[in-house]
């Protein structure tokens, strides 16, 4: 595939329309839009296909995964409330999309990513964009237990149910985001960590996401 990193006004104003429409669907954090109309969307597409990086929609990226929706992102970033130094965990990098947001926004992020091939791409592209999260090549749905806790946990997959794991793996005060269902449709929620062992669970709206492969999911 044909990637180049150039960043023109082109570009720069098709990121502008996006945030606008990102607003019109209801993402209200000003913070989060900033990052989105920062981070080149672009950059993870092959150059054949520029021209579908700033509409609204979640794009193959090969290895049977996609480079989510921008309003799925924005979404799942706003229910984070990230505050800069937060330590976030995040289950399936993909593209490393999500996660450059996630490090625009002033995260310490350990992201971990099953796909080997994309793995090594991430670990090679995202460095060169000047995002240096720490990269983990793994089974997401078990977490990264030697790095816990977190403050912030944020699964870019569908699960069947909210792996118990990484509720163990936040802080007091924490929040997991995590869409959770079948292998068709899931329903967004956010757990925050009360206590050791209390929870405060949200269930919200409908997305549907590639499946959460893994010891502690399907």
């Amino acid at each position: 595939m044909a990637y180049k990193f150039i960043d023109n006004y082109r570009e720069k104003g098709a990121r502008k329309r996006l945030v606008e429409l990102l607003k019109k669907k209801g993402i209200e954090d000003e913070r989060v839009l900033q990052a989105i109309g920062k981070v080149p969307r672009h950059y993870f597409f092959d150059e054949t296909f520029w021209n579908q990086a700033y509409k609204d929609i979640a794009f193959p990226i090969g290895e049977g995964q996609t480079i989510s929706q921008p309003y799925t992102v924005a979404y799942q970033t706003e229910l984070l409330h990230i505050n800069k130094g937060d330590k976030v965990l995040e289950i399936g990098t993909g593209s490393g999309y999500q996660t450059c947001i996630l490090v625009e926004l002033g995260a310490s992020v350990f992201t971990i990513e099953r796909q080997e091939k994309l793995y090594e791409r991430t670990r090679q592209v995202l460095p060169y964009m000047g995002y240096k999260p720490q990269f983990f090549l793994g089974d997401g749905s078990r977490g990264i237990g030697e790095h816990a806790p977190y403050d912030k946990i944020i699964v870019t997959a569908g699960a069947p149910t909210v792996p118990e794991i990484l509720l163990k793996q936040l802080n007091i005060g924490g929040i997991l985001v995590i869409p959770v269902g079948d292998e068709e449709q899931q329903k967004m929620v956010t757990v925050l960590k009360v206590s050791e062992n209390d929870y405060e669970k949200h269930v919200l709206d409908t997305f549907r996401f590639v499946p959460l492969v893994g010891d502690k999911a399907w």
